[in-house]
């Protein structure tokens, strides 16, 4: 065996012991994502259009498994109350525990505790409320309002049930971070700034991002390990040149 021979099949094994290494890296990414995943969130089709346009009509979200105490304004939860149905129900938490919720002002804002909130994702341009409110959420209760204010069933419609029209914090499964159908519409449901200056501030995201570009790069990795084979195969094969003999 020639010495460049010998030099093609040391990089052959190095090569070869690479992309081995990359599916197998790629795998545990891969795997991992999905099952991190499988273990934080959970999927729900949202049968309403109360949440447009942050979320449409038979939407798919997905939403991250959290306890009640950690829910903070400006979340958008999936909750369980029987009072309202005793259905998965999707809507955005404006006020918590104490806090007076007033609509709306002479702007046409809904404020919380005298603060004004400017709400850009509401679905109409006209006031946070087509009728006036106000309500005082009770402690470890939550009150709840759909973005597209003039459809939505929500803490305004319940008031009479008792509790403000609030539910209690436990009754919270999960709160969403994302739209994962249709594609047109994947993306993060981003915290609203609005809510960030008032006391507890906004939750922070979810560990999605992480999750889904461990995905990605596993999926690549595994890909390109796979490849690595044929290609150099066909790169070696083409750099071979035939000596005569006789």
């Amino acid at each position: 065996m020639s010495r460049a021979e010998r030099d093609d099949d040391g990089h052959g094994r190095a090569g070869r012991v690479l992309s081995g290494l990359a599916v197998a890296v790629g795998c545990v990414l891969f795997m991992g994502g999905f099952g991190w995943a499988a273990l934080l969130y959970r999927p729900y089709t949202v049968p309403t259009d109360s949440m447009a346009p942050t979320i449409g009509r038979d939407d798919h979200i997905l939403a991250q498994r959290i306890p009640g105490g950690e829910v903070r304004r400006g979340d958008v939860v999936v909750f369980v109350d029987k009072v309202w149905g005793d259905v998965p129900m999707v809507k955005r938490v404006v006020g918590v525990d104490g806090d007076k919720i007033e609509c709306c002002d002479r702007q046409g804002r809904l404020t919380v505790n005298g603060v004004p909130v400017e709400e850009p994702y509401l679905q109409d341009s006209g006031p946070a409320s087509p009728n006036d409110f106000s309500a005082t959420v009770p402690q470890d209760r939550l009150f709840l309002l759909g973005d597209h204010r003039t459809d939505s069933v929500d803490s305004r419609t319940h008031m009479a049930d008792g509790g403000q029209g609030t539910v209690p914090r436990d009754a919270v499964q999960a709160r969403v971070d994302a739209k994962a159908w249709p594609l047109s519409g994947w993306g993060m449901i981003d915290r609203p700034a609005a809510f960030a200056a008032l006391p507890g501030g906004t939750s922070s995201p979810g560990p999605l991002r992480l999750i889904v570009t461990c995905v990605v790069a596993g999926a690549v990795l595994i890909l390109g390990g796979a490849a690595y084979g044929p290609l150099a195969r066909r790169l070696t094969g083409r750099g071979k040149v035939a000596v005569p003999h006789g």
